[in-house]
Order: structure tokens, then sequence, then C-alpha cells
């Protein structure tokens, strides 16, 4: 008889109890803008941002409204204006280059390797092109990060990580996010954080996050923040930097606070899943694991294989199978966007040289969410219809 898998690769966990609770209490209370307290109340928001830093061992941290804000509010805040150049994974999500157009200023690819990591030669060779590297760990995959920063710090390039998919992760150590001169972290719903939207922004940089927390709106009221500067470093900045504003509101705050307190047992529930997965298909004639380096601490809230030097047809043919046995994959190398995947050449706002190298990577990625609503028989079932149907197509193709 043949698996079927019969779950939802977009369902979520409910938010815990303790969030609800506290969610309502706002809502009882009616105070959700995170400058609107009373008396001595600390804002939820506020109290986010403190516990957020202490979490990834930063300064400071600011939330605010998206992860794409973030990201924006993250370059105009390190000084990139329009016109200028900044630096960028060609594998990624498109909010990464919408960031930087967003400025006026011009995303330039950066090749992606087989780990599905940005490749350090073409960053390498790119590096004098750019003051500003926007560093994706798209779908959690971190590179070398101790020779990425050696080759930035060469070229006087400033790193801006966007950690939306490695919230509790780490690269040798070193929490990601701890690089760069500021990590950006997403609390979209399926981010490792829901609030259905938000981001977070962190940096040891005291005028950095001082620009940060007047571009995103506070006004005046940046005191009252428990995890920014100083008053005094807001001397000259609150005349001179623009209100974007993109306040997280008290009521998403409200929401995250426990779930933050919960990341660390929620990544090992991810990794269990990952490991049923990455075991249940490694050896698949055809298929390609993408091995993960020993000081990465990864997060495996999705799981990608690669297909390479599939013709189209296959890959399309694979992707069919696995759906109607209900396993929801995605085809990064499909030439048009769909849903949410693209290519650098989908973005056309942003000009980009062609990346053989590239091209055959993405050409290859099959991409596939882990929801926690899965169970690890779920994952090893899943596993068992990848392995079959690519199993299928590749003996076909090759008779």
């Amino acid at each position: 008889m043949t698996e079927v898998f019969r779950g939802s690769f977009t369902q979520q966990e409910p938010i815990p109890e303790a969030g609800i609770e506290a969610a309502v209490r706002v809502m009882r209370h009616g105070r959700l803008h995170r400058y609107n307290t009373v008396g001595e109340e600390v804002a939820e928001a506020a109290m986010l941002e403190q516990e957020f830093a202490a979490l990834v061992g930063a300064q400071y941290c600011l939330a605010v409204a998206s992860g794409g804000y973030a990201m924006a509010t993250a370059l105009r805040a390190v000084g990139v204006k329009p016109g200028d150049r900044v630096l960028s994974n060609a594998f990624t999500l498109a909010p990464v280059p919408g960031a930087i157009a967003s400025l006026g200023a011009v995303p330039v690819f950066v090749g992606v390797t087989e780990d599905l990591t940005i490749d350090l030669e073409d960053l390498d060779a790119k590096g004098d092109t750019a003051d500003v590297l926007l560093l994706s760990h798209m779908r959690g995959h971190i590179c070398d990060m101790d020779r990425l920063m050696q080759i930035c710090d060469r070229h006087g390039i400033q790193v801006v990580e966007d950690c939306a998919h490695t919230m509790g992760a780490a690269w040798n150590g070193v929490p990601s996010g701890r690089h760069g001169v500021v990590g950006c972290y997403s609390c979209q719903t399926y981010k490792h954080v829901n609030a259905g939207e938000g981001g977070l922004l962190v940096t040891d940089n005291p005028e950095i996050a001082a620009r940060a927390v007047m571009l995103s709106g506070s006004y005046m009221l940046y005191e009252r923040h428990l995890a920014a500067p100083d008053a005094e470093v807001f001397a000259d900045l609150r005349y001179t930097t623009p209100n974007i504003s993109g306040r997280m509101d008290n009521l998403r705050a409200a929401i995250l606070r426990p779930q933050l307190a919960n990341l660390d047992t929620q990544c090992a529930r991810w990794n269990d899943r990952y490991k049923v997965l990455e075991d249940g298909v490694r050896g698949t004639p055809g298929l390609k694991i993408v091995e993960r380096a020993a000081v990465e601490r990864i997060v495996g809230s999705s799981f990608q294989f690669l297909l390479l030097d599939w013709k189209a047809d296959d890959i399309l043919a694979v992707l069919k199978r696995c759906a109607a046995r209900g396993v929801e994959l995605k085809w990064f190398g499909a030439p048009e966007p769909m849903a949410f995947t693209s290519k650098y050449d989908s973005w056309r706002y942003a000009a980009a040289e062609a990346m053989p190298a590239t091209d055959r990577v993405l050409a290859g990625i099959v991409d596939m969410r882990v929801p926690l609503t899965f169970s690890l028989d779920d994952c090893a079932l899943i596993a068992r219809i990848i392995r079959s149907e690519v199993s299928a197509v590749f003996q076909a193709a090759s008779a």
C-alpha cells in the first residue's frame, strides 16, 4: 500500500498559554502602544528587548515591526545611502535585496556554494566594490564566519547579518547575529518565535543602536527602553535622524517573551526532526545531502537537499509525485517566482551579472518546511516518500 502523509506544512503549534495570558492582559488594559505606560509600568516591548539582548549577549536590542524592517533600519543606521552598493547572497529571499533597494541602494549579488552558503571566494573577489555586506544565513545554513569576518575586515566591509532562519543557532560557539556589527531577526509565523510578524535588531555599537531607535519612531521617548544606549548618545542624533515608524507593539511582545524563554527546547525539537529527515534520505540515488560543519549549531526548522544537474522536467516530476503523496516541496530553481521562492535574476530592480556556478546550485535546491506540529514518525514517513519518489524519477531518467 502506498504511504501518504496527511499533515500540514503550514500549521504551527499554538501560542504558549503564558503568551496567551500575557496578550490578554495587554488587551484588557488596552495599552498596546509601546510608549503608552502608566506609573512605574515597564512596557512588554522594552522587557522583550532586554531579554533578547541577554539571550544573545548583545548590549543593545530594538524590537520592530518585521524582520525586513529590521534589515532596512540596520542598513540606514550603519550609513547606507541611495546609490551605495551593498553585497548580499544570490541565494536568499526577496526581503533581503528588498531591504537594500528600499533605501535606493544597489544590491550586488555574491554566489552560493553547494553547502548553500555564501561563496567566500566570490565575496573576496567583490570585496572592494562595496562597504557593507547584508549576509543572509539563508534557510539556516551558516558559512565559515571566522573566515568571512577575516575577508570583510581586510576589505573594510561592515557586516549586517540576516538571522531570520538562525535565531538560536551559532557558529563556533558565537550566536548567529553576533559576528557582524548588527544582527537582524524575524518573528514572523514561520520563524523560530511566532508573533505573526515582528523583528529584532541587536548591536554593541551605541550610535548604531541610537539611530535605529530614532528611526523606529521613538520620538523623544528613548529613555523608556531598557536595552538602548544612555541618553547622551541621543543628544545630537535625535535632531538628525528621521522617524520611519516601525515599532513593535506590546501585544506582539507579550506573545513573544514566553517563546524566547523556551527557545532552546524548541530548537532541540527542530533538530530532532531534521536528523530524522536527513538520515531518512541519505544515500538516495541522485540526491545530495547538504552536510553541516561540526562547529555549526543548527536549528533545523527547514530541510533542503540538492538534485544537482537534473533536468527541470525531472525535478518537477519529483515535486508533483511527492505532492500527490502529501509532501509539499519547493524548488528554488524554477524559472519564474512561485510563492516565496525566487532567484537573484527575478529581482529586476537589481541588475545582476550571470553566475553559472551559482545558477547550477540554485537549479538543484529543493526545500521543505519542518513545523513542530510534525512528529518524528511524520518525518520518517516524509523521508520515505521523498526517497521513493526521487529514486523512481532518477531511475527512469537513467534508463
